[in-house]
């Protein structure tokens, strides 16, 4: 596997896992190992807790190229049986990708603020094209992960 990918790759989970526990899952995704901020390794991630609904923040760096992140994403959620909430394609700043703990992939909106200790994200919903956020300039429609509209909230016409 190559590395030097599009990364760095910057998630958050939905439970406060411990570190060797998010790398464990990050290694058996990608069938590599995982190292903590060691020089001289091949995948670094830097993992730490912060508040609000996802309190474990993940970074990886120099991310293995070929490798769509959100595959590995979701088979991280699995893993770790809590989901990971990982940026989308868009510019949108609360659209982001939800990789669910049985690996299915959607997409939500998020409500984001900064701390002391790094960003909090809260309110996770889906992301309908309804939702207020979805008519910022940055269009929900615009991404690959269109808008999900449901019957309690059709998309907007």
């Amino acid at each position: 596997m190559d590395f030097m990918g599009d990364g760095p790759w910057n998630w958050c989970v939905s439970d406060l896992v411990d570190p060797d526990r998010v790398m464990g899952a990050l290694a058996g995704a990608l069938e590599r190992p995982v190292h903590g901020m060691v020089p001289g390794a091949d995948l670094l991630c830097d993992v730490y807790h912060v508040g609000g609904d996802f309190p474990t923040v993940v970074d990886v760096y120099v991310t293995p190229a070929g490798v769509a992140e959100e595959t590995i994403a979701s088979a991280v959620a699995v893993r770790l049986r809590a989901a990971v909430l990982l940026p989308d394609d868009t510019i949108n700043p609360t659209r982001y990708v939800l990789a669910e703990p049985d690996g299915t992939l959607r997409a939500v909106h998020v409500d984001e603020r900064e701390t002391d200790d790094g960003p909090e994200r809260r309110h996770v919903r889906p992301c309908t094209g309804d939702d207020p956020a979805c008519a910022a300039p940055a269009g929900c429609d615009r991404s690959r992960w269109k808008p999900d509209p449901t019957p309690e909230r059709p998309a907007a016409a």
